[in-house]
């Protein structure tokens, strides 16, 4: 007899194995049609996520002052002011005094949604914290109105000269000993640096000693000014309202003089963080404007000697002092 290759047994056990596969493929098929619709990842992401949160209305403002040597019993002045900005806006002020460094870490962790601060500290604040300035001071010491100079001075009867341009007056410093007011200064270096990379004597603010013969940093226009009386420098760099009291007496400013300006210092001014609405940001800066009204006008005086304040661009306004800190190396 031949054999056959199915047995009626092996035959039953493929036909039951044909029969498991179809299943187990019309299952799959069935979970998953060729044509069916994959489920969206973007919709999934946007069910697991979370609802956004509107943001809880500010019922206080934080205003930090900027700590000057030309201000008195600045404390009292500042609680003055703040008082004069919260019935105008309608809701608490308080004023914070310290340096500007403070000044912008405080805008940068939401301690403070203001602060009065320089041209370098509002960039710096813009860049940690999105802030921007609104408003700067105008004085009758800044030679621009809202924008002041920034002046390299010797001793009265020194032989450095004011020559015909600025390439032949600053040509005179070679080797001479060179008193900034500090690095972290507008006026008292980075405007002078600035002028010294952009005329080709310096390469940067690290390679000041191959164009000086000595370079000192001060703590302060004052420090600057005496390192020139008291024959520690031949020249300095500062504002040039620092030729006046407080910074120098009298007597002491007539020992010194102007050597070359640098124009088109910005004026410091009011930094409002973005955080704050915009319909809060509009009443803070018609408030500030109050100061300049006759009954307030004193008061705002003697807080850092500014006659008023006047609203300003934020990029035009501080695009000399973002220049100045590019050409010179440095940064906010």
């Amino acid at each position: 007899m031949k054999k056959t290759l199915f047995s009626p047994r092996n035959l039953a056990v493929v036909v039951g194995l044909i029969s498991l596969v179809s299943l187990t493929a019309c299952t799959e098929n069935t979970q998953n049609p060729p044509n069916a619709a994959q489920p969206s990842p973007a919709k999934d992401q946007a069910k697991d996520a979370k609802p956004e949160v509107a943001q809880a209305p500010i019922k206080e403002i934080t205003i930090a002052f900027a700590t000057r040597r030309d201000t008195k019993d600045l404390q009292s002045k500042v609680d003055q002011v703040s008082a004069i900005l919260s019935k105008e806006i309608g809701i608490p002020v308080k004023g914070a005094i310290g340096d500007e460094t403070a000044s912008v870490e405080a805008l940068k962790s939401n301690r403070a949604n203001v602060a009065f601060v320089s041209g370098r500290a509002a960039l710096k604040a813009e860049q940690l914290s999105g802030a921007k300035m609104y408003l700067a001071e105008v004085r009758a010491d800044y030679s621009g109105g809202k924008s002041y100079n920034s002046i390299f001075v010797v001793p009265e009867d020194s032989p450095l000269k004011t020559l015909a341009n600025p390439q032949q007056t600053l040509e005179q410093l070679r080797g001479k000993r060179m008193a900034f007011t500090s690095r972290s200064s507008g006026s008292g270096f980075i405007f002078p640096v600035s002028e010294l990379v952009g005329l080709k004597f310096v390469d940067g603010p690290d390679r000041l000693e191959k164009f000086f013969g000595k370079v000192t940093y001060g703590d302060g226009y004052s420090s600057a000014l005496q390192a020139v009386l008291r024959d520690q420098a031949d020249v300095a760099a500062v504002s040039e309202y620092a030729l006046l009291p407080p910074w120098i007496t009298a007597e002491e400013g007539k020992k010194l003089r102007v050597l070359q300006t640098v124009p088109n210092v910005p004026a410091h001014g009011i930094a409002i963080d973005d955080s704050v609405p915009a319909d809060l940001r509009e009443k803070l800066i018609n408030a500030f404007l109050k100061l300049n009204e006759p009954e307030n006008s004193e008061l705002f005086r003697s807080l850092y000697n500014s006659t008023q304040l006047v609203k300003v661009d934020h990029e035009q306004h501080l695009a000399t002092m973002r220049t100045a800190i590019t050409r010179a190396g440095l940064k906010p």
